[in-house]
């Protein structure tokens, strides 16, 4: 809380900064080599947006996971230790109740394979993003008459197509992640 306002001034100068980064490469042609680079570089602000969902979503699987875990355990003991209506199975009824609710929100949010999701995507676009800054794999290659310029411009417009089919691969699998099992089986 002592920091509060210190944080607050830091992340609105960042936000400036982010606007402005922005705003000037929006005033550049698409098809231009600057406004390329300036796309490579929001990628890594991509992947980091990535990464921080999934290991939210794995800390929240997680911590559901051990609630049930721990929970059925100590709830099953609790009732084999007494059977009349004493807080201690008042305790045992709310565990149980509370271990249902945590195994129904995981199943039903499904934060395991959204963090998978989420961390896989943000893994693809790391390989390229270093593919594309080293000359690897698809990113080799260019024509060779062309020239170095042409060819970065040329490396760089790849590597905007395949972030963006990365992206919609993501997606797609979010929108499936929200899909009933009936609804992605009748597709």
């Amino acid at each position: 809380m002592s920091n509060r306002k210190t944080k607050v001034d830091h992340t609105s100068e960042l936000r400036q900064k982010l606007a402005e980064k922005q705003n000037a490469a929006a005033a550049l042609p698409l098809d231009s080599e600057a406004a390329l680079r300036i796309y490579r570089e929001s990628t890594l602000e991509l992947m980091d947006a990535y990464r921080v969902r999934a290991t939210r979503n794995r800390r929240v699987n997680n911590a559901l996971q051990a609630l049930i875990i721990a929970g059925s355990i100590v709830a099953s003991t609790l009732v084999a230790m007494d059977n009349n209506i004493t807080p201690l199975n008042l305790a045992a009824t709310i565990l149980s109740a509370t271990v249902g609710v945590s195994a129904g929100l995981s199943g039903y949010f499904k934060f395991r394979e959204r963090g998978f999701n989420l961390q896989s995507t943000a893994d693809e676009l790391e390989k390229h993003y270093t593919a594309v800054q080293f000359h690897l794999d698809e990113y080799e290659s260019v024509d060779p008459s062309l020239t170095p310029e042409e060819g970065e411009k040329e490396r760089l417009r790849r590597f905007a197509r395949l972030v963006e089919k990365i992206k919609e691969e993501q997606r797609k699998r979010e929108l499936q992640l929200e899909q009933s099992p009936e609804q992605q089986r009748s597709q």
